[in-house]
């Protein structure tokens, strides 16, 4: 769990905590965010402008920050603000589904299918340039 006689104190592997999702806190909810993320409290307390004794009391529930911060910390984590809130993921299936203009999916197989053909074009470029290059030494 947390190792308080290292540099790193109070913090947590994701995988090493031993809360269910119904029971996790705001500090619980941003570590295991900051965590997936794969940045330090140091790296996140900077980038967010804050002392790294702020963010550890926020994780550690000793104090929560403010709105601002709040949105800050989900768009610098790229979490939900309502999931940081509250631990409820949004249900995607209520948002409508997008109408996809005529014709569009068969733009994009055309732009796969050139990049390829753009993919194989460049390593023949190549291959010719390597001959040309070995003839013009021999000569």
């Amino acid at each position: 769990m947390i190792d308080e006689g290292s540099a790193g104190a109070n913090t947590q592997a994701s995988e090493d905590y031993d809360w269910d999702d119904d029971v996790a806190t705001l500090g619980d909810r941003l570590a295991r965010a900051r965590d997936a993320a794969g940045m330090s409290q140091a790296q996140l307390a900077r980038r967010l402008g804050v002392k790294l004794s702020t963010l550890r009391n926020w994780e550690s529930d000793r104090s929560e920050p403010r709105a601002n911060r709040l949105q800050m910390l989900s768009g610098l984590l790229n979490i939900s603000f309502v999931w940081l809130m509250t631990g409820v993921a949004q249900n995607e299936d209520t948002a409508p589904e997008p109408e996809l203009p005529q014709g569009l999916p068969d733009i994009l197989a055309e732009l796969r299918e050139l990049r390829v053909v753009q993919g194989q074009l460049a390593e023949r470029t190549g291959q010719l340039e390597k001959r040309l290059k070995a003839l013009m030494a021999t000569t």
